[in-house]
């Protein structure tokens, strides 16, 4: 007689397994149902969003030779470039609230870290591309890990914003404490943007090249190295640019504490909202399609 078999362990396994049934029909007729499974991959995506953090930022600056400099320099050359220009009378910028150099530092480093925002969900996609294919796992982890990454390495710029402040004496009002809400704002309209090109970026190198050249046209309508126009074709085009209101904001209440755009500012800020909740839903569905395509 055979011995009997034992199908405690296997039934056990059964049980505690989580079984995912996938359906033909789209996931949009169930929405409640989507938003649940969202929230709850969101939640469930910390720990490996982490582990994710710490190991991009280690790469980062272990195969850089000036590692944290990077955060500095461009601008400063950028600062030190315009300042001669505008010393020299080649270039009419207008006169900003800050001496000029602290004025462009401070607002490139807002742009440099709206851009990380940005790009940050497409490098995610095309990076984890063979990991996304072979790994079963919430896809919001690899965007928590690039938000983060963006945090940290405006952690390491608030020192040069800092040093602003000292070398320039800057006086430091009460509104400063509110300045960390808006640069959240200006942040997740990065990320909004980037969310929603993330899965086409993960197909289509073209993406990331025409995000690159994208984004240096918008520096250029963005008030970063000017102040805001006040009449005129280009000075509406850029106080429509969504960005102006964010980072404008977050420049002034870290400075003069006078807000000149607020109703800019929460027009922009609900839009982001909509917009980031729209795009983590575009990313939810497309991504299953996309890690297909790569997986072929």
């Amino acid at each position: 007689m055979g011995k009997p078999i034992n199908n405690s362990k296997n039934s056990l396994t059964s049980r505690i397994t989580p079984r995912v049934v996938y359906r033909p029909e789209s996931r949009m007729r169930h929405p409640f149902q989507l938003f649940k499974e969202m929230w709850q991959d969101l939640l469930a995506s910390r720990e490996l969003a982490l582990r994710l953090l710490i190991r991009d930022i280690r790469a980062k600056y272990r195969q850089s030779l000036l590692g944290v400099f990077w955060a500095f320099i461009p601008p400063v050359i950028l600062a030190a470039g315009f300042t001669l220009a505008k010393g020299s009378g080649i270039v009419n910028l207008g006169n900003t609230e800050l001496p000029y150099p602290a004025y462009v530092m401070f607002s490139m480093t807002l742009w440099q870290t709206f851009v990380e925002s940005l790009n940050g969900p497409i490098q995610a996609v095309t990076s984890a591309k063979a990991m996304l294919a072979r790994i079963n796992f919430p896809r919001e982890a690899i965007i928590l890990a690039k938000l983060g990454e963006v945090f940290f390495n405006f952690g390491i710029k608030l020192i040069l914003i800092i040093g602003l402040f000292i070398w320039f004496k800057i006086p430091v009002t009460w509104s400063v404490i509110l300045a960390p809400v808006a640069l959240i704002h200006l942040i997740l309209l990065g990320t909004f943007i980037g969310l929603l090109l993330a899965p086409l970026g993960g197909l289509f190198q073209d993406i990331t090249l025409g995000i690159t050249l994208f984004t240096g046209l918008w520096l250029f309508i963005t008030p970063v190295v000017y102040p805001v126009p006040d009449n005129g074709v280009f000075g509406t085009i850029v106080r429509f640019n969504p960005v102006t209101p964010l980072l404008v904001t977050t420049r002034e209440l870290a400075t003069t504490g006078v807000i000149s755009d607020p109703q800019g500012f929460w027009v922009a800020s609900l839009l982001t909202v909509l917009g980031l909740l729209l795009a983590w839903i575009v990313y939810r569905l497309a991504m299953p399609f996309v890690i297909e395509r790569i997986s072929s």
